[in-house]
Order: structure tokens, then sequence, then C-alpha cells
């Protein structure tokens, strides 16, 4: 059965339900978020004012989910519904026409902000978030949506959205800063996510897959890959979590470089979650690996 006709079923399995919204266990908005980014920007701007949940669960790609019966019953339940958009969640619009209540807020972060198709007019590049600039931007589209859940809570919303803000404004100089005196500016990456990012810093993304890491570069496609690192001189391939790091360590043999992690941030390990790392820690990690990689001073 395909992954759409599974949804289907689960969302029929479901209609019984009614689409009757109940609040959270302690009687707070519950928030349903689609994956990490999302959901860690959702809980910095709701903090204690209500219950935040990410659908993805830890220690899973975000390109690889769908939804099962339990995420679609806690869609229905609640009061903002936001996700990513520009079709990072393909299942997303099914979803919420099937699963979300008729008083439920739902929102894409995404989309007030520029979003490019890097083959021209294909595919859209979703992965936004890895621009801290655009960053900020979803962070204000969920500011908006949880005022209009709750009108109650908007001085609470405003303020924490603003602080998270300006701590996404300084990621920004950090990482414009870190990476604007580098010996080299390619980076050889596992999938084409970081667009946004080598855009906003001037550097420039050669990916051994496209936008989803699912897919399996041709011998052709690898060979030019193989060309260009040899002829810029690249020293280290980044390999990112929660993906088979198999490519990227024959492609390292191959050329005789290193491997670095450059994070996509599209999920936590249970580790990080245990923890609660957040995305401006691992977006300042995936600059000390960039620092590293591109050999800047």
């Amino acid at each position: 059965m395909t992954p759409a006709a599974t949804l289907g079923l689960v969302l029929c399995v479901l209609a019984v339900a009614g689409c009757q919204q109940s609040p959270a266990p302690d009687g707070k908005p519950l928030v349903v978020a689609s994956f990490f980014p999302i959901y860690d920007f959702a809980r910095r701007v709701a903090a204690e004012r209500a219950q935040v949940i990410s659908l993805v669960p830890p220690g899973v790609h975000g390109h690889d989910w769908e939804p099962s019966p339990q995420d679609v019953a806690q869609v229905r339940r609640a009061r903002l519904f936001v996700y990513n958009g520009a079709g990072f969640e393909p299942w997303a619009d099914k979803l919420i026409k099937e699963a979300a209540g008729p008083s439920t807020v739902v929102v894409a972060a995404s989309a007030g902000l520029t979003i490019t198709r890097p083959g021209g007019d294909g595919e859209l590049d979703p992965h936004v978030w890895l621009d801290p600039v655009l960053a900020k931007g979803e962070v204000d589209a969920i500011r908006a949506a949880l005022e209009r859940g709750d009108p109650q809570g908007k001085s609470v919303y405003e303020a924490n959205a603003a602080a998270y803000g300006a701590k996404l404004s300084a990621l920004d100089s950090r990482f414009d800063t870190g990476l604007r005196d580098c010996a080299r500016r390619e980076l050889v990456v596992s999938h084409a996510a970081f667009g946004y990012l080598t855009r906003r810093y001037r550097l420039e993304q050669i990916a051994m897959t496209g936008l989803a890491p699912q897919a399996e570069p041709s011998p052709a496609a690898l060979a030019a890959i193989v060309r260009t690192a040899r002829e810029r001189k690249v020293t280290a391939i980044f390999l990112e979590p929660l993906v088979s790091p198999k490519l990227a360590e024959m492609l390292a043999r191959e050329l005789g470089v290193r491997l670095l992690t450059l994070d996509p941030v599209e999920g936590v390990t249970k580790k990080e979650a245990a923890e609660g790392t957040g995305y401006i820690e691992l977006m300042m990690r995936n600059l000390e690996s960039l620092r590293e990689g591109l050999g800047c001073r």
C-alpha cells in the first residue's frame, strides 16, 4: 500500500472520532509541530504557555516519516498545527484536510518566505531553516499563529519571539564572521539541503544526492563530483547524522580526505533530545565543522 493510501486509511478509521478538540492533559493548549526545527522554534516561542510536541520522533530523519493513527489523533486535538511547508512534509496537506479541527490554527512556517527551485523549474527546496535569517521569519510566522490560537498569550509570545529572534540574529553574525575568511568556499555534502545556508554565506554546495537523501547518484554524477572536488582541492567531505554514511565514506576514501559532520537539522538523536539540544546548538556545531573543513581563519 502506498504512503498516501496508508494515510487515507488511517484518516478514515479515525473519522468516527469527529473533530472535537480537547486540551492537553495539563490543561495547556496543544501545539503540534511536524518535525524538529519547527518544533524547536515553536517551543521557544510558546515556552510554558502551551504543550508543544513533534510528530517526527527523535532518531528519525524528517524525510523518512509517515503519520501513524496516534499522530493523526494528536492533530485532531491540537489548537495549532505548524509545519514547514514547501514540500518537505508531503503528507501534510491530506493530514490537515482530514484531521485538523474547524478551530485549529494551521500554519506553514515557510509560507511568507522566498522559496527557491535549485533546478530552475523543478522541485522546491524546503530547507529554509538552515539560513538563520529565514529561520527568524519562520519563528515570526509561528508567533503570529500562536497569537491567533491563544490571543490572551500575545504579550508572552511577542516577548519570547523577540528574545529568540535576537539569538538567531547573533547566530547569523557568528556565521557571517566565522565564514568570511576561508581557504576554500566549496563544501561537498551528502544531500542538497544547504542551498540557503551556502547562498547566505557565499559558499558553494556540491551535493552527492538531491533534495531528498534517499536518492542514489549515478556513476557519472559521482565521477563528476570527484573531478570537481579534486579541481577545487577539497580537503573534507561533510556527512550528516541520521542517514547512512556509506556514500560519503566511499567518496572520502576515493579523494583521500577526511570526514566531518554537517547537520541539516532535520531531526535529532535520542541522546540530543534527552539533553534538550536545540537548533542554535546544532547550528553552532555546524559552524565549527564548516570552519574546520574550509580552512577558515
